[in-house]
């Protein structure tokens, strides 16, 4: 799943990006508002982590340029300013959650499990699709009760299409969720294929139907 860090101070930011990398995020970051829009006019994100004391202006305006443009990215404020008028600004623009400075890494990696579970699984911890059943905590994948042993990329690249269901999603769009912006430096996305033929390959060796679908000259999706 893929974070952006919206905050100027380079200790912390480094500190919470290395941290969510550690728990299986990929985070991009983010020094000021024109450096978020720019990232976020080019990729998609599953989470924004939102300061709100930024060098070229307030995090406010920010969330109002993503409410205003209707994206569906989950957005946690992250702020010393823990005064009501703040939180209920925040909230009342969009925000999904509110975090105050200093806080515990802890807490912050459950609250972004938190929001995106809300924003794409309507808060499940499990969830089940047909014969396939996905525990998004504790990143277990089931068959029919018969546990499947998946790499990071593959569990993501799961998430990502069920959370997509019976939607195309392009090999390009699958190269930026499973490496972020990264995936404009390389040649091909031959590395697609071959985790989505992975992926395709232990459920079916675990019994599972055949939900992953090739869409050709187009990409794939999960039918369901």
């Amino acid at each position: 799943m893929k974070i952006l860090l919206v905050e100027d101070e380079e200790d912390l930011a480094g500190s919470i990006s290395e941290y969510l990398n550690r728990n299986d995020f990929i985070c991009e970051k983010a020094g000021d508002i024109g450096q978020a829009l720019e990232k976020i006019e080019l990729y998609k994100y599953d989470c924004v982590l939102l300061d709100l004391m930024l060098p070229d202006g307030s995090g406010f305006d920010l969330l109002k340029e993503l409410q205003n443009s209707e994206r569906a990215e989950a957005v946690i404020i992250i702020t010393a300013k823990d005064d009501l008028t703040s939180k209920i600004n925040g909230f009342d623009l969009g925000a999904d959650d509110y975090l105050t400075k200093p806080f515990h890494m802890s807490e912050m990696l459950a609250r972004v499990h938190a929001v995106i579970r809300r924003r794409q699984f309507s808060g499940q911890k499990v969830l089940h699709f047909d014969d396939v059943e996905i525990d998004v905590l504790s990143k277990e994948v089931r068959i029919r009760g018969t546990s499947i042993v998946c790499t990071r990329k593959e569990f993501d690249l799961l998430l990502f299409l069920v959370a997509n269901k019976n939607m195309v999603l392009s090999k390009s769009a699958i190269a930026e969720h499973l490496s972020g912006d990264m995936a404009d430096m390389l040649d091909n996305f031959d590395f697609v294929y071959a985790h989505v033929k992975n992926l395709k390959r232990k459920l079916s060796e675990a019994g599972g139907k055949d939900h992953i679908k090739t869409i050709y000259g187009m990409g794939y999706k999960w039918e369901s």
